[in-house]
């Protein structure tokens, strides 16, 4: 049983390998794009509105009482970075259903990505909001011993989001992998839809957990 798409390779050429992981990252990306476009290529003001742009107006609207319910006063500043969060890990989990699909999620590489862009635009948001003397100021507070300690929290602080992610999207494949070994009946459909619901709580935990520390760096300085 293969435990990372990355194992799974379409092509290569020398050092260059086209796997499993780019090829369905930009998969949910061409979705997510694509979607996008088709919810929006005709809006409309009026009750009359079609089903994609209603589902997209529920997305958003949910989106910004959740961010503003973490403690950011200007949930529209935050909504690009914490929804596209959200729906890329969402999307990839919900297209499980799909039998040669494998999620780029359980990917090392790809939490890692996802946690470094949380960790630069923490201190993206931060410097934004109160400048970059205001910002680097929080890591020497309440004294300057703790600018190491802050530091490395930082850090912790990514790697945890990025292992979080990948243990619980590869877990959750590799679990239901199993049970279509022992038991490929009806039993392992209920674990692929309690798969694919497991799947958009990790999205929506991994976008909340972004969400507050970013609140947590923006209050911090203010």
């Amino acid at each position: 049983m293969r435990v990372s798409p990355d194992e799974t390779v379409f092509w290569e050429y020398g050092v260059v390998k086209l796997n499993a992981t780019l090829v369905y990252t930009w998969i949910v990306m061409a979705i997510l794009v694509v979607g996008a476009y088709w919810a929006t290529r005709r809006l409309s003001v009026d009750e009359r509105r079609s089903r994609w742009q209603s589902a997209l107006e529920i997305i958003v609207i949910t989106t910004l009482g959740q961010i503003r319910e973490i403690g950011l006063d200007r949930p529209e500043k935050y909504l690009g970075f914490l929804g596209t969060i959200f729906l890329f890990v969402a999307v990839s989990a919900l297209l499980t259903v799909v039998p040669i699909y494998e999620p780029p999620t359980a990917s090392l590489s790809t939490t890692v990505a996802l946690a470094l862009t949380v960790f630069v635009m923490i201190p993206g948001y931060g410097i934004k909001d109160r400048g970059l003397m205001g910002y680097l100021q929080s890591y020497v507070e309440p004294t300057v011993v703790m600018l190491p300690f802050n530091i490395i929290g930082e850090i912790a602080r990514t790697i945890a989001l990025a292992v979080r992610l990948f243990g619980n999207m590869m877990s959750g494949g590799m679990i239901v992998g199993v049970l279509l070994t022992l038991t490929p009946l009806f039993f392992p459909a209920i674990m692929t839809a309690f798969g694919l619901l497991t799947g958009v709580v990790q999205a929506y935990i991994f976008s909340v957990l972004a969400g507050v520390y970013i609140a947590a760096a923006v209050r911090s300085h203010s």
